[in-house]
C-alpha cells in the first residue's frame, strides 16, 4: 500500500515526483508547493513521514496526501484576486498555499469544526510568517478560520468564487454546496466516491468532471440534541483594506520591481547567477491504487491513454554521463537563498518601525 509517488527526501523532491507523475501541472501550483515545507504542518514526532505521498492523522488534525491537494489545488484554477472557501480546513496547509495565488486582494476563509485545529492552524500560519522567506516572495492572501459545522452556514453568507471540501459529500448536500458558489465559480469536493470538479456556468447550469476515485470520510452530519437549534456559522465579512495596508502593499510591490530590475541589470552586465544543483532523475513508477489509513483517503488514478504511452521511458533510470563528476556536489545542500528584499527593506533611511511594518509580521 504506498502513494501514487515515491517519497522525497525533502519538499523539492516530493514536489519533483508529483510534477514528474502529472499531479502537479502548472507553475502556479508548482512555485505554492514549493513555498510552504509540509513538514512544517506535522507534529515534531511524525515529520519524518512528511515527504511520503500519504495522508496523515493525529487526533482530529489531519493532513490529504500531497496528490490529492495538488489535483484540488490544479482543478481550483486559482487566480490573484479571487475568494476562496475551504470547508474542513485543518491545519490551514491547503488555505496557505490557495493564499500565496490569491495574493493580497483576493479572500481566503476556512470552516472547521474542531477549535483544538483551529488554534494549531493558527499557530502554524503565524510560524510562516514569521519564519519563511518564501512569505516575502509572495503578496500572501492571509486565511481565516471560523470554528462550526460547514453544513450550518448562515444563508445570507457571501458566495464565493472557489470552493474546496476536504471530507465526503452525501448527495442530499450537493445543492447545499453549489449554492455556496458565484456564477463561474468552480467547487471540488468528493461526491459519491469520486473527487469531482463542478462549475456554475449560469444561475441553475452547471458542468461536472470526475478527477479521482477517492474515500474521504463524510462530512459529520449537526447535532442539535443539546439546544435543539442550529449553530449557524457566520464567515468573516470581505473587509476593505485601510489606505495604510493598501501603502505597505505598493511599496513592497515597488522594492521588489527594482530589485527584479537591479538583477537584470547584473544578468547583462555578463554577471552569472549561482549554479544550481541538480537532482538525480527518479524511476517514474504508475500505480493504479493509493490506500490511506484511518478510512481518510483511497484513491485511484483514472488512466489517461498517455500513461500507457510511457511506459518504455520508466523502465530505468536515466542519469546522464557527465552529471556522474558532480554527483558528490549534488549531494550538497545548497546555501539558503537570499531574502533581498528584506536586505532591501531594512538598508533603507526609514524608522524602525516603518522598517518592520514594511516587513508585515517579521520579528526584530
Amino acid at each position: 500500500m504506498g502513494g501514487a509517488v515515491s517519497a522525497g527526501e525533502d519538499n523539492d523532491e516530493l514536489i519533483d515526483n508529483l510534477k514528474e507523475a502529472q499531479y502537479i501541472r502548472t507553475e502556479l501550483v508548482e512555485q505554492a508547493f514549493r513555498a510552504i515545507d509540509r513538514a512544517d504542518y506535522y507534529l515534531e514526532e511524525f515529520k519524518d513521514n512528511a515527504y511520503k505521498d500519504l495522508a496523515w492523522k493525529h487526533g482530529n488534525i489531519h493532513l490529504s496526501a500531497p496528490c490529492i491537494y495538488s489535483e484540488v489545488m490544479e482543478a481550483l484554477d486559482l487566480q490573484p484576486g479571487l475568494s476562496f472557501l475551504n470547508l474542513g480546513s485543518g491545519t490551514g496547509y491547503l488555505s496557505s498555499m490557495v493564499g500565496l495565488i490569491l495574493g493580497p486582494f483576493g479572500v481566503n476563509h476556512g470552516v472547521e469544526l474542531h477549535s483544538d485545529v483551529i488554534e494549531y492552524a493558527k499557530q502554524k500560519l503565524d510560524f510562516f510568517i514569521k519564519t519563511s522567506d518564501s512569505f516575502d516572495r509572495f503578496e500572501f492572501c492571509e486565511p481565516s478560520f471560523v470554528t462550526g459545522n460547514c453544513l450550518e452556514i448562515s444563508p445570507d453568507c457571501t458566495q464565493y468564487d472557489r470552493v474546496y471540501c476536504g471530507a465526503g459529500v452525501q448527495k442530499e448536500h450537493e445543492d447545499y454546496m453549489k449554492n455556496l458558489l458565484k456564477v463561474g465559480g468552480i467547487l471540488v469536493m468528493p461526491l459519491e466516491e469520486k473527487l469531482t470538479k463542478i462549475t456554475r456556468t449560469g444561475p441553475s447550469a452547471w458542468e461536472t468532471k470526475k478527477i479521482l476515485a477517492v474515500s474521504f470520510a463524510p462530512l459529520i452530519q449537526p447535532n442539535h440534541a443539546d439546544s435543539g437549534k442550529s449553530r449557524l456559522v457566520h464567515l468573516p465579512p470581505v473587509a476593505v483594506r485601510s489606505l495604510q495596508d493598501l501603502a505597505r502593499i505598493a511599496i513592497r510591490g515597488t522594492i521588489k520591481r527594482i530589485i527584479q530590475q537591479e538583477a537584470l541589470g547584473r544578468a547583462g552586465s555578463g554577471l552569472k547567477s549561482p549554479p544550481r544543483f541538480k537532482r538525480r532523475r527518479l524511476r517514474r513508477r504508475r500505480l493504479e491504487t493509493i490506500v490511506f489509513l484511518d478510512k481518510e483517503v483511497f484513491a485511484s488514478r483514472i488512466s489517461s491513454p498517455s500513461d500507457d504511452n510511457n511506459n518504455s521511458e520508466d523502465m530505468e533510470d536515466e542519469r546522464p554521463e557527465e552529471e556522474e563528476e558532480e554527483s558528490k556536489a549534488s549531494e550538497l545542500k545548497p546555501d539558503p537563498p537570499v531574502n533581498f528584499l528584506r536586505e532591501k527593506v531594512l538598508s533603507l533611511p526609514l524608522p524602525d518601525p516603518l522598517k518592520y511594518y514594511l516587513l508585515y509580521y517579521r520579528e526584530k
